[in-house]
């Protein structure tokens, strides 16, 4: 007989719940984390960070015992049982809710690819707008950019071409700005921090025709469908690419749905993204735009402010006219994606005035993503 057998520790269940009701029953092993657990088992689960500091990986233990490790209490939401997978260990069999559909959780490996730079153009001072063309797997030779509006994908250079860059073994994730299509194209928005280090590569170094690896789709952030509910995005500086995802489905498909979108960014200087946003409008008649300019100059037309003030205005204006009875208020789904005070900003104006938790929707930028 194996002595080992005899003293191996059975691992314990975790059975994770979708919220379109499937569940997966995952096997966890002592001081191994949700996540690292769930892809153990095959299953990917949105992440980015890993270090407790995003949030993306955020769930709701339903019921069991669990430790939650070290984490940045601005990543955790609200509530009872909220944990992050990337920090989570059990200490008992669980139950996990988790805040997506089966169809934002992958299966095996991560997807691999080779791209090559199609366009890359300069969209204001400081946002370049990247287009990638995936090139054919092998055996198949198919390149077609499959996945949903609002996932993102992480860029790596080629080894002899990021040494160089300094960015040898990183990756940078950047959401996707287009939407699935059979010609394998990816549109990127990417923010040209002085020091970023795949910024300053953009700028001064890539060509028409370089290549780069690119892995995902990745993500759960994304539309939710909840009948004809008026759909507000809040948008911070390049976190309007996945807006500009979810609102070109939305014209693809024909989707009816009231659409308002709120812009921010610091100065004037800073706008971007007209062309874009004129097209989209051409094709999604009811979306309205409002560009929100925090340190707005004496000339600027538009809202002066961030696009807090301005959904703080909108949600007031709202709950005024269904007579101060939050109750009685249609609130709309609101999805946010930008800088982390923004989207807690965002997410304490929103709960404030009655819009429930599970009608907002948001992703925010970590470090790296930045970069």
């Amino acid at each position: 007989m194996d002595c080992a057998a005899l003293t191996e520790t059975p691992p314990l269940r975790a059975q994770l719940r979708t919220q379109d009701g499937l569940t997966f029953d995952v096997p966890c092993h002592a001081q191994q984390t949700l996540l690292d657990a769930a892809e153990a088992a095959g299953l990917r689960l949105n992440a980015q960070c890993r270090q407790g500091s995003c949030g993306a990986c955020h769930a709701q233990v339903l019921s069991g015992a669990y430790v939650l490790g070290e984490h940045s209490p601005s990543a955790l939401p609200k509530g009872a049982g909220a944990v992050l997978l990337c920090r989570t260990t059990l200490q008992s069999d669980a139950q996990v809710a988790l805040p997506y559909g089966s169809e934002r959780v992958g299966r095996g490996a991560l997807p691999q690819h080779t791209a090559e730079v199609a366009e890359l153009a300069r969209d204001g001072e400081h946002v370049m707008r990247l287009v990638l063309r995936l090139l054919p797997d092998e055996p198949d030779g198919a390149a077609v950019a499959e996945f949903e509006p609002g996932q993102f994908v992480e860029l790596e250079l080629p080894p002899a071409v990021a040494v160089a860059a300094g960015l040898a073994g990183q990756r940078r994730a950047y959401s996707l700005a287009n939407t699935g299509n059979w010609e394998g194209r990816l549109e990127l928005l990417v923010r040209l921090h002085p020091q970023g280090r795949f910024a300053n590569w953009l700028v001064h170094t890539a060509q028409v025709g370089d290549r780069l690896t690119v892995h995902g789709p990745q993500g759960a952030f994304g539309l939710k469908e909840n009948g004809l509910r008026p759909r507000w995005f809040v948008a911070g500086g390049t976190g309007l690419a996945p807006m500009l995802s979810m609102l070109r489905r939305m014209a693809e498909f024909g989707e009816p749905h009231p659409a308002r979108l709120f812009f921010g960014v610091n100065t004037e200087a800073e706008l971007f993204g007209e062309e874009l946003l004129a097209e989209l409008q051409g094709t999604l008649p009811q979306l309205a735009v409002q560009r929100c300019v925090w340190r707005a100059g004496a000339d600027w037309p538009g809202f002066a402010g961030s696009v807090v003030d301005a959904l703080r205005a909108a949600l007031a204006e709202r709950l005024a006219q269904a007579g101060s009875d939050a109750a009685q208020v249609a609130w709309p789904d609101v999805y946010l994606c930008g800088p982390a005070g923004m989207v807690e900003a965002v997410q304490a104006v929103a709960a404030e005035v009655g819009v429930p938790a599970n009608q907002m929707e948001a992703e925010r930028f970590t470090v790296a993503s930045g970069n």
